[in-house]
């Protein structure tokens, strides 16, 4: 076995930790290139752009998934980080081959369904819940860090450098995956044949999802991701772009915008998270959460001065608290043997949201003339770039927070149906007629409708 030292969950946070570092520095270059190089329409396309990128991750990670299981994690983690990291270096050599590699990269972009396997692999179930926090810490403490530096060396030495150190970043991963990983998957669980295990229902994207109605706790749950997370992603594909160029944000203030609110997550969700758990309940956390995201969605749809989006920004750090709250509850509302299963398909819905979301959000932009004229100053005199947009334009500067906010508005609706107590314990209390009648019916119904969620195992 090549690599370091035994298979671990560090190894998996190294790779995640140096991919989206190198991403992470390229925020303030990004929004001078997509500027420059779609002059009309930035935000379209913007969100057609990341919209291709996700729509094609959904459609793949279930084959990569399905055939990491046959050949092992390492050759993968491999592909995966080479091919998304492959666009780095085309952002100052061609821009429009920089456009076209990141569409066409979301075949590959699919490393953290590779990362999540590494680590399960690697890890006791007991274990999991940890390991994956650990990783998900890993991933927001690169993206906190990294635009600060970016911003830093672009307005020091310009982006030139900035995307050569990006494009290092990105080969020290290479390296180390191919020097330091070890390979998780033990020889003898791989099959003879390497396609022999890999069937059509396993590499299906929507297979998955045909199988969520058949459950009627899990159904309200993916209804409530996929609301709630459509608009996140939208967010997350155009809000940088928004702030600089609609609000005057310079490229030090972006950096810190995202420091600050990353800081401000990871305290919720370590600190907050788990006060309210105790106190409120699991369900009811994810309510507070769509309701924070509510706010926040609304504040950032009507505001139109610099500490409004600070203001939001600290409503949106509280906002983070909603899928850590919900995959807890998905734990306590699924058997111990369909975990992996539907959270795999948790995971789905999320991948569907992330080409959905971008392109939901530039296509609304592009309906209410939300379009950039020119670019702003870099530097404290953002102030005078942010009046002239906002005064021209309608009372509503940033329309599709307010559409995402309604979006939320109904996942909180479709919240309020999901089952406050975990099937498991609600099988073996079967005392008081009614509470015991409904838990024995669904403990019988479940053998039939979520049966065909144990079969995709490759999940």
């Amino acid at each position: 076995q090549q690599g370091v030292g035994r298979p671990s969950v560090y190894h998996a946070v190294v790779v995640i930790f140096l991919e989206f570092f190198a991403w992470g520095l390229l925020t303030t270059p990004m929004l001078t290139v997509l500027h420059e190089t779609f002059s009309h329409h930035t935000f379209l396309m913007n969100g057609l752009i990341q919209g291709v990128k996700g729509f094609l991750s959904f459609l793949s990670a279930p084959l990569i998934g399905a055939l990491s299981d046959a050949w092992g994690r390492k050759s993968f983690l491999l592909l995966t980080v080479f091919f998304t990291c492959a666009p780095i270096p085309l952002m100052r050599i061609s821009p429009w081959w920089y456009f076209a590699m990141i569409s066409v990269s979301g075949i590959f972009s699919v490393t953290f369904s590779v990362i999540f396997a590494y680590v399960a692999d690697v890890t006791q179930e007991h274990e999991r819940i940890t390991a994956y926090g650990l990783v998900s810490a890993t991933f927001a403490a690169s993206l906190v860090t990294s635009p600060a530096i970016g911003a830093y060396l672009s307005a020091s030495y310009g982006d030139n450098l900035v995307v050569i150190v990006a494009t290092l970043v990105a080969v020290v991963d290479i390296c180390f995956i191919l020097i330091a990983v070890p390979e998780s998957l033990p020889e003898k669980m791989r099959p003879a044949s390497w396609g022999a295990s890999i069937s059509w229902e396993q590499a299906d994207p929507f297979a998955s999802l045909k199988k969520v109605r058949k459950d009627s706790t899990v159904l309200p749950i993916c209804m409530t991701v996929f609301l709630s997370y459509l608009p996140e992603a939208g967010q997350y594909s155009s809000f940088f772009l928004y702030l600089r160029q609609i609000i005057g944000f310079g490229s030090a203030s972006i950096a810190a915008f995202i420091a600050v609110v990353g800081i401000l997550s990871i305290v919720a969700q370590t600190v907050f998270l788990g006060i309210l758990m105790r106190s409120i309940g699991n369900k009811n956390t994810v309510l507070l959460g769509l309701g924070f995201q509510i706010l926040q969605l609304a504040w950032y749809g009507f505001g139109s001065q610099s500490w409004m989006m600070w203001a939001a920004g600290a409503v949106a750090a509280m906002s983070s608290i909603t899928f850590p709250a919900i995959s807890a509850l998905v734990s306590r509302n699924a058997e111990s043997d369909q975990q992996g299963v539907v959270q795999g398909i948790i995971t789905g819905i999320r991948g569907l949201c992330n080409g959905l979301g971008p392109a939901l959000y530039g296509f609304i932009f592009f309906l209410f003339h939300v379009e950039l004229n020119e670019l702003p100053p870099d530097q404290a005199s953002g102030k005078k770039a942010m009046q002239d947009p906002i005064d021209e334009r309608a009372i509503i500067p940033g329309p599709p927070f307010l559409i995402g906010a309604c979006i939320v508005l109904l996942a909180f609706l479709v919240a309020l149906f999901i089952p406050e107590h975990s099937k498991a314990s609600s099988t073996r209390k079967h005392g008081n007629s009614i509470s015991g009648t409904l838990s024995n019916n669904l403990y019988r119904s479940s053998e039939e409708d979520i049966e065909p969620l144990l079969q995709d195992s490759s999940v």
